[in-house]
């Protein structure tokens, strides 16, 4: 936990989102003083104000709004010290049939929450993004990438005022909305088998936890510009889905449970990347995590590492699922625990 949230007000746009609930969570266990909320649900916000305990709280404010609308947002911003900026459009599906959808709320309600920090002179404004967004192939990662963009270009452009931008780059965090594993506890329950997309396909995983966790290492690392990285493991999407049917399928089905293989969906790989060939020049390596800095200030590794502890250039030219030492069912199982599965079965 970060000691450096105390007294400060944060905003948490998608703050009713599987992510955006947890770092609400954490930033009030931190001793914030106020925590906006703010999301497109008003069903959403009436269930979050229950499970906190905190209609009426006066450290916590719930404000209806579209990251779209710069006026909402900016009024989202005043006061606060602190963005986290994680409403998006996050399912490749959707994303590749609404491209122009997925483009206004990544790309310009990013944009937007950029010109509410600098209107509101926060400290620090943090956006979540994704791997997808490195040499994407569907409109969800070019959408996403173009937010990173938004969000380094921003320390360069923002004049002498004392905001900071900086991303965070997630794999697929286990039991979020963006996740496959809430579509494979509703097949499990209503067909009584599940669909794989191709069996063997590797992503990245991490469990809610550890993804927070490395939203609040990023806040209190960046120096402006930065993307940061987790260091996580990489999964078969078939072992996966056996662990799930091994966890939960008797708990929502009768009988046994197949599972469908159906083939690739339209923007999908068959594995993701955390940094690729052209970034790795830039990557800054420390014990649980990896630091992109943005390339407009240079690769000189006399220079790279000394804003981060422990930090060192890394010697890795490139991350990907497909190389890596896959999780185990036993070690998929321990992180489905993590996260507590907010996916109930």
């Amino acid at each position: 936990m970060s000691s450096s949230f105390a007294g400060k007000k944060a905003l948490v746009t998608g703050g009713t989102g599987t992510i955006g609930r947890e770092i609400v969570r954490q930033l009030l266990d931190c001793g914030v003083e106020r925590v906006h909320i703010f999301s497109r649900s008003e069903h959403e916000q009436f269930l979050l104000q229950h499970e906190l305990k905190t209609s009426s709280s006066s450290r916590v404010k719930y404000m209806l709004g579209d990251v779209r609308d710069l006026v909402r947002v900016s009024a989202a911003a005043e006061g606060v010290d602190l963005i986290f900026h994680a409403a998006a459009m996050k399912h490749v599906p959707a994303c590749e049939l609404n491209p122009h959808e997925a483009a206004q709320i990544n790309v310009q309600g990013t944009q937007n929450v950029v010109e509410a920090g600098l209107k509101a002179n926060v400290e620090k404004v943090i956006n979540i993004s994704t791997d997808k967004a490195i040499e994407p192939t569907s409109a969800l990662g070019a959408t996403k990438l173009l937010a990173e963009r938004i969000i380094s270009s921003a320390n360069m452009t923002r004049d002498t005022g004392r905001t900071r931008f900086c991303s965070v780059r997630f794999g697929n965090v286990l039991g979020s909305r963006g996740s496959v594993l809430p579509l494979w506890l509703d097949q499990m329950r209503r067909f009584g088998n599940i669909t794989v997309t191709d069996p063997d396909m590797t992503r990245f995983v991490m469990s809610v936890p550890q993804a927070v966790r490395l939203v609040f290492q990023a806040h209190d690392l960046s120096v402006g510009g930065e993307v940061f990285v987790l260091k996580v493991a990489a999964a078969r999407l078939m072992d996966l889905a056996e662990v799930v049917i091994e966890e939960f399928g008797e708990h929502v089905s009768s009988g046994p449970i197949d599972i469908k293989v159906i083939g690739k969906r339209p923007g999908e790989r068959t594995r993701e990347i955390l940094f690729g060939e052209e970034e790795a020049q830039f990557v800054v390596e420390v014990p649980d995590m990896f630091i992109l800095r943005p390339d407009h200030l240079g690769s000189d590794e006399a220079t790279l590492a000394q804003p981060y502890p422990k930090g060192k250039v890394t010697e890795l030219a490139k991350s990907e699922s497909r190389t890596e030492t896959l999780l185990d069912k036993d070690d998929l199982k321990a992180m489905i625990k993590d996260s507590d599965m907010r996916v109930r079965a």
